[in-house]
């Protein structure tokens, strides 16, 4: 599909390397009965890949000058949905559900995620496909490269946006993406990433719980856990010096250096109420 020009304000760029179809195809580990959102079909080469090898596919596009011509593209085959919106402003399996009607009986409730996003909505996305109820069983997404890697680090280099990711799904870094593989060509390398949603969270804590701990435990960087917790909850030292030996944690350490098991175990000893939803991505 020609025509219309990558738009910098929504910080296209589109994948033109067809190289890079197969290996984000087998990471979405698609069968012919999947319900699959596409986020940003852009062009349409990945859409085309999908709508082969799916039941049902909703591919939700912010430009309206692709929308026509994704449209006509796929006019043929019922079971591709062009979808002219927001994704951050629907909810993922709404988009599903009111926008397809597929021949396939026996298509499962569930959905699965395969996007490519641009860098400067990928945390807010992301939040959004793992908060949604429910949320898809798989995603399958291509971000930019150190992001990626944040999001895939274990505990001694982990960050919000990592603690974050995995209380939700696991995520695995399939392959980096060159900046070459896109036009127009980006600044940076992007990566595959999927993110394997957890049936439950990694930790039996309340997520508002959760994310109001671990939001005040990284708000002060290369500070210690006592320090960085008493000053992002408003505790005096001692208090959280109390709470952290209870939960079996030194309170000399980082948070960059705790595992979400760690963070629960803080969390269940926390004497704080808070409500709220994720806020960490």
């Amino acid at each position: 599909m020609k025509g219309a020009p990558a738009k910098k304000s929504l910080g296209q760029n589109f994948l033109s390397d067809r190289r890079y179809l197969a290996p984000i195809l087998a990471a979405a580990e698609l069968t012919p009965t999947d319900a699959v959102l596409e986020i940003g079909p852009g062009k349409g080469v990945l859409t085309e890949a999908l709508a082969a090898r799916v039941g049902c596919l909703a591919a939700v596009e912010l430009d309206d000058r692709l929308i026509e011509p994704l449209r006509q593209r796929f006019a043929d085959r019922p079971h591709v949905h062009i979808i002219h919106a927001d994704i951050l402003a629907h909810a993922p399996p709404a988009l599903i559900g009111a926008n397809l009607q597929s021949p396939i009986s026996n298509l499962p409730i569930s959905y699965k995620v395969v996007a490519n996003l641009p860098y400067y909505i990928t945390s807010a996305v992301l939040r959004h496909l793992l908060e949604a109820a429910p949320p898809p069983s798989l995603a399958v997404i291509m971000v930019q490269w150190e992001v990626a890697q944040r999001i895939c680090a274990q505990p001694g280099d982990l960050s919000l946006l990592a603690v974050s990711v995995q209380f939700y799904a696991e995520p695995r870094l399939v392959q980096r993406v060159p900046a070459a593989a896109f036009s127009p060509r980006p600044k940076v390398d992007s990566a595959i990433l999927q993110l394997r949603v957890r049936a439950q969270p990694a930790v039996d804590v309340a997520p508002a719980h959760f994310f109001t701990v671990v939001r005040a435990g990284f708000s002060q960087k290369r500070k210690q856990l006592h320090n960085s917790l008493a000053a992002g909850l408003g505790l005096d030292k001692a208090t959280v010096q109390a709470w952290l030996t209870a939960a079996g944690i030194d309170p000399m350490r980082r948070a960059e250096t705790l595992s979400l098991a760690e963070w629960g175990a803080l969390c269940r000893e926390a004497p704080i109420r808070v409500d709220g939803a994720m806020t960490g991505v």
